[in-house]
């Protein structure tokens, strides 16, 4: 009897969401933080990499010793790489040069093999020459199997069956909008999906990074991984598949998350980050209700303090004074976290 979907069914956990306060331009707003870093590996790609490999197993089954392949920015691929040796299944992630390198070791821990591609896209990003990359080790090896994070539906279902009725169980009535950074799309889809469909009242909002093509925009250079891409997202372009899009620029992205650690000691991945910004800006210009807003925050900081949270990396990457300008503009803009409330 195959053990796939034992496996699958005890892999994943009900993450928190945590209230906090924010003061900013004179105004006290409420901001819940739905904290994926608190399942398995750390990212809300848990999630989706379930639903991503329940796919393929209805597919054709997963048998031992099949090697599934991968692009990966690094948080499916930590996912996969967890589950994956359970159903006695070999790995292979495609990464490219923004991926971590705390990342990219614990994929090999994990006992995936990892490729790592260095051949920017010419879009601002990696993406497509990850994709090229996986068509190529799939045509040379017909047996591999792709979940294809960035086509298959699968992904967008089972956010709308689980990510979706938690963060609104959790949320209650008092939720008025959802901000959701956007990469592949698929857990924006899913669970603005459950919200049409149940809490028609709430706004559902694509958070996406400034160089990135995933919702609309133009294509240029990106400092956050996690968040955006290199052409748009195939599960956002049905209609109502979201209420509208935000794009936030990523240095001023990484000025929140320094300044959410600083405040309540926090660490939040610059994807979470992205969707903060986003929130202050939407909510201001929008000017929306004094109902809960819910950013999810798709992953920590862990993995990010030799970069986004390193005065190091800035000065490597030119960008040291525009992080620094971008903090002390928010401060003098009266930005300030406060943990009123407890996770749960």
């Amino acid at each position: 009897m195959s053990r796939v979907n034992p496996v699958l069914a005890r892999a994943l956990r009900t993450t928190p969401l945590l209230r906090l306060n924010v003061a900013h331009r004179g105004r006290v707003r409420r901001l819940g933080l739905k904290l994926e870093d608190h399942g398995p590996t750390g990212s809300v790609k848990d999630r989706s990499a379930v639903g991503l490999l329940r796919s393929l197993h209805d597919e054709r089954p997963l048998v031992p010793g099949t090697v599934v392949v991968e692009s990966t920015s690094g948080n499916l691929g930590l996912s996969l790489a967890r589950l994956l040796p359970a159903l006695g299944c070999d790995f292979l992630a495609v990464v490219d040069l923004k991926t971590p390198h705390s990342t990219r070791r614990s994929l090999t821990d994990s006992g995936a093999r990892v490729i790592v591609v260095d051949r920017p896209d010419g879009l601002g990003g990696y993406l497509l020459s990850r994709l090229s990359r996986v068509g190529e080790l799939c045509a040379d090896n017909p047996g591999y199997r792709w979940p294809d994070q960035y086509g298959n539906w699968a992904a967008p279902a089972f956010h709308r069956r689980t990510t979706g009725p938690e963060l609104t169980e959790q949320a209650g009535p008092e939720l008025g909008a959802v901000y959701v950074p956007v990469s592949t799309g698929g857990t924006l889809a899913g669970i603005s999906a459950h919200l049409r469909e149940h809490r028609p009242d709430v706004t559902a909002i694509a958070v996406d990074v400034r160089g990135s093509l995933a919702v609309s925009g133009s294509a240029g250079r990106r400092l956050v991984p996690g968040i955006g891409a290199s052409r748009p997202s195939v599960f956002l372009k049905t209609p109502h598949s979201y209420d509208r899009a935000v794009h936030v620029d990523d240095i001023e992205a990484i000025a929140v998350c320094r300044i959410i650690s600083e405040d309540i000691g926090l660490a939040l991945g610059g994807s979470s980050g992205c969707a903060v910004r986003a929130m202050l800006t939407d909510q201001e210009a929008a000017g929306t209700d004094d109902r809960l807003a819910v950013c999810l925050a798709a992953d920590g900081g862990a993995k990010y303090r030799d970069t986004l949270y390193s005065d190091n990396w800035a000065n490597e990457q030119g960008v040291a004074k525009e992080i620094t300008s971008a903090v002390e503009q928010l401060r003098s803009e009266g930005l300030f976290f406060d943990r009123k409330h407890q996770e749960h």
